[in-house]
């Protein structure tokens, strides 16, 4: 061969292996989290995941999946699948061999999507959720030319703002396009509805329809957002995040005063605090330098964990539950992400293990309540003369204490009393017991034992106790219970639980401290310790004897002061070590562990404290990938009933994908940087879009191409929340209540709803506006919540409810037809109607515009008169059935007839949905 055909060939053969290796590089590449982590948690995780690891086989995490497994051999070879077990596993015949094992087999193209990928490289990829949020370009719409000016263009003329170009680019790959926009009067009702919770006065439609300006919908979205009514709903939707509830939950469920939280929330959606800052003062607000009391206030939030009350309980048991319940309820509410499961064992889908789950509770596990029925820490609020003797206390401390600090920490006593020892921690008990399982009590000859306290510069005692007991001695000993004596006081002899001050000697270092109890002139009655403080004497008062101040503070401490239950840090003594509890049982502690945060997730800045407080700004730090993502989703779908990414409680690998993923993103980093963290400026961009605009209507061929709109090509149309469903029919009616804040309150309800065997507790039915408040005022037992509301889907609260899951029942229509609150609003809308029409026909029509804002369909109107006058018919043959409806002896047919058909429009459909 000639050497000229030889070089040709050659070269020949070099172009052709490096044409081949520049297509590879070209191939399509295997996407990690959207292609294969999908695969392999649904084949494969089961049995080789964070809670099973057969073969000691993990595909959970990268290092696992490529570590030699039981055999001593990788399963996965990077680069080289015909090398892999694990696809030769996926291919075999033997069932016995062939994985997934006990299941139908893999695919043939997913076991080649697999194939392809190891030889790929076998690339890992963390969850789109588990990166940081990067904001995407906003995609281009319209024409070259269109886009200079130069022509028109649908999508130019029909997009509003940035949201639009996202949803039009998934429509345009779809070969769909929007609907239009909905008329004027629908639309105001569905953007009063979604931003104050309440439906437009005729009035606000009226003015909206007569304004022709461009910017007539922007003034009313600013109203919307300025009202008071705004605060109201969001808190509403933000009370099932926090449990919140007025009892404490399980069995005998005795009430809570924590009503001041609620105002809180009000007052901060309405003043729209940024959303860093509203979730540090929820997590760590008593952490803050110098809280305010809207601050120990605000993280009330995590005091509305349930607290068991029964005699018998054990308190640690159930201080551990509640710490637990607040490390899953700061993961649902602002990380999305099934934290839960890592109780117990390493997660078997996301990328947390078991010993995170502890070393993430130890944020949480010095907090000062332990599950006593007082429900301390709480802040208390004094008033009047009470007030007067906290001001003459406090004037008198600042001219006797030089350092800002010890002035705090009397103050913060005297506001929250702590530090304390609960005396469910006293030990080694003589004819002592914990009475009824809650406080420390003791007989003639009883004792007990405070542990290693630090008596060092601390020379008061502030002790509550309390005895029947006649002519009792009570001595406290050092060191044993015969040892030195440092204390012996009479018992207090009204028999109530009394705070009282008393002046220790001077003693230095840790001890062991011991009551003792003598009472030989009733030796069965019981002397209960309820709590013991160590404290140093006020400045200025003598060192061994108690001074004016003592007295002044002790006539504070006996006061009955309105409180609420607060979060509070214990420190020194008071801190608590945290332990892995092995499967998650608490009684089995196993390595002690420090706080910290996952490391699948940004490591906290080295500048933040390892509290509460580094962890509530570590979470709304800029690299934080979930906190902006999980906010921005959960208020996108409280507007358009279904989240971006639909699993609102989930966002992890086992959630649905978002719809828009870079929609997300982008208005993830818009809330955090552009707007810096507003709500409020986060609404009105979704309300603003037309995305939000447009007809809730659906052409039939749309409904067959996404019949639950995840292309948001339509307007949505959404059944109203519980809430609203109750505060519209009381709004349109006229007997709405607009009072703002203040205690719970008891509007009517069936009879025979509550049954409080062990307090005797009842409906006290309020009287006044009260009545007629709006329903998140409504008082909530957790043993027996408002029915009207349960019916609608609302929650018990005795968890953290991330989304309400809609329900159709026939429940439902009889609520609406047959609830006291109903039949009411009903009486006082037919009265109206009574007075704006002479016909029926006219009476009823301007009925259903006062609740709907626009005329009936002639056919239904039809229906409606011929219900009328059949019922008209009815009760001129039953005149008594007339009065009773009307609950009144002058009630006639006419207006009877006219209340039933007023109830009937309120339970129509498109009454009690938002579209």
């Amino acid at each position: 061969m000639k050497p000229q055909l030889l070089m040709a060939g050659g070269l020949a053969v070099v172009v052709a292996l490096t044409l081949s290796s520049f297509l590879g590089v070209f191939e399509d590449k295997v996407d990690f989290n959207t292609q294969i982590k999908p695969l392999l948690n649904k084949n494969c995780i089961a049995c080789h995941g964070g809670v099973k690891k057969a073969s000691n086989f993990s595909l959970l995490f990268k290092h696992e999946a490529l570590a030699p497994a039981k055999s001593g051999k990788p399963a996965i070879v990077p680069g080289d699948a015909d090398a892999s077990e694990f696809i030769r596993r996926l291919t075999l015949t033997d069932h016995e061999e062939r994985m997934p094992l006990e299941a139908p087999p893999l695919k043939p193209e997913e076991i080649e999507l697999l194939r392809k990928w190891i030889d790929q490289g076998a690339e890992w990829g963390d969850h789109w959720a588990y990166q940081t949020v990067e904001k995407p370009d906003v995609p281009q719409i319209g024409t070259f030319w269109s886009r200079l000016g130069l022509s028109e263009n649908d999508e130019l003329k029909w997009a509003k703002n940035e949201i639009d170009h996202f949803i039009l680019d998934k429509l345009k790959a779809e070969g769909l396009k929007p609907s239009p926009e909905v008329d004027k009067a629908a639309l105001i009702r569905r953007v009063s509805l979604d931003l104050t919770g309440l439906p437009p006065t005729e009035k606000d439609v009226a003015d909206f329809v007569a304004d022709q300006s461009p910017d007539a919908y922007a003034k009313v979205v600013d109203r919307l957002l300025a009202s008071p009514a705004y605060g109201e709903r969001w808190t509403g939707m933000w009370l099932d995040l926090a449990r919140y509830a007025d009892t404490k939950g399980y069995e005998r469920d005795p009430g809570r005063s924590i009503w001041r939280y609620r105002d809180w929330l009000i007052k901060a959606f309405n003043a729209d605090k940024p959303f860093d800052q509203f979730t540090i003062d929820q997590l760590a607000g008593d952490l803050l330098p110098n809280p305010t009391d809207d601050q120990l206030v605000a993280t009330g939030f995590h005091r509305n964990t349930m607290t068991n009350d029964e005699g018998g309980t054990q308190d640690e048991e159930f201080r551990v539950a509640a710490v637990i319940d607040r490390v899953n309820t700061t993961w649902d509410v602002w990380q999305g992400t099934t934290f839960s499961c890592v109780q117990c064992h390493s997660h078997p889908y996301d990328p947390f293990v078991h010993e995170e789950y502890y070393k993430y509770l130890a944020f949480f596990n010095n907090t000062r309540d332990e599950d006593v029925t007082t429900e301390t820490p709480t802040l208390r609020f004094y008033k009047k003369e009470d007030s007067l003797k906290v001001q003459e206390l406090n004037s008198w401390l600042k001219t006797h204490l030089k350092q800002p600090r010890q002035l705090q920490q009397v103050m913060q006593f005297v506001r929250i009393t702590e530090p304390k020892i609960n005396s469910h921690d006293f030990d080694e008990y003589v004819n002592a017991s914990l009475l009824d399982a809650k406080f420390f009590g003791m007989q003639d000859a009883g004792s007990g034992r405070i542990k290693s306290v630090d008596l060092t510069g601390k020379n008061r005692l502030i002790m509550q106790w309390g005895t029947k007991a006649k002519n009792a001695v009570l001595t406290l000993h050092q060191d044993s219970p015969t040892g030195p004596v440092l204390l012996t006081i009479p018992t207090p002899t009204n028999g109530r639980d009394t705070t009282m001050i008393f002046a220790l000697p001077t003693v230095s270092g840790r001890h062991h401290l011991y009551w003792t109890l003598s009472s030989p002139e009733t030796p069965k009655d019981w002397v209960q310790i309820r709590w013991v403080s160590f404290q140093p004497a006020l400045p200025g008062q003598p060192a061994h004897e108690l001074g004016e101040m003592d007295l002044k503070l002790t006539q504070i401490l006996n006061t009955r002061p309105e409180v609420t239950p607060i979060m509070y840090e214990g420190t020194g003594d008071l801190a608590r070590k945290t332990h892995v509890f092995e499967r998650g049982n608490w009684l089995v502690k196993g390595k002690e562990v420090k706080p910290d945060v996952p490391k699948s997730l940004p490591p906290m800045a080295k500048d933040l404290p390892k509290n509460r407080l580094g962890l509530a700004r570590w979470m709304v730090s800029r690299e934080h990938p979930l906190t902006a993502r999980v906010a921005v989703n959960r208020f996108w779908e409280q507007l358009f009933g279904t989240g971006i990414v639909e699993t609102v409680e989930d966002v992890g690998t086992q959630g649905i994908p978002p719809t828009h993923r870079e929609l997300l993103d982008w208005l993830a980093v818009d809330f955090m940087e552009t707007n810096q963290w507003s709500v409020k400026k986060l609404l009105k961009k979704i309300v603003m879009s037309a995305t939000y605009r447009q007809r809730s209507e659906v052409a039939p061929e749309l409904l067959a191409k996404d019949p639950f709109n995840k292309l948001m090509a339509r307007g949505p149309r959404v059944r109203l929340a519980a809430e609203q469903v109750r505060d519209q029919a009381l709004s349109v009616t006229g007997l709405l209540s607009n009072k703002l804040y203040g205690p719970s309150v008891m509007p009517p309800q069936p009879d025979g709803i509550w049954q409080s065997p062990y307090s005797g507790e009842s409906w006290k039915l309020s009287q006044g506006e009260d009545r007629y408040r709006r329903a998140l005022y409504t008082y909530w037992k957790r043993t027996a919540p408002y029915p009207s509301m349960i019916t609608f889907d609302s929650p018990s609260r005795e968890f953290c409810q991330l989304r309400r899951l809609r329900t159709n029942t026939p429940l439902q229509a009889l609520v609406t037809l047959n609830d006291p609150v109903y039949v009411e609003a009903a009486q006082r809308l037919a009265e109206t109607m009574k007075l704006r029409g002479k016909t029926p026909e006219q009476q009823i029509q301007s009925g259903f515009r006062m609740i709907m804002m626009r005329d009936l369909a002639p056919k239904k109107l039809a229906v409606l008169a011929k219900l009328y006058r059949n019922t008209e018919t009815y009760y001129q043959q039953h005149p008594d059935e007339a009065k009773k409806l009307l609950t009144c002896d002058d009630a006639t047919p006419q207006l009877a007839a006219l209340t039933v058909t007023a109830n009937t429009m309120l339970n129509l459909d498109e009454v009690i949905t938002k579209e």
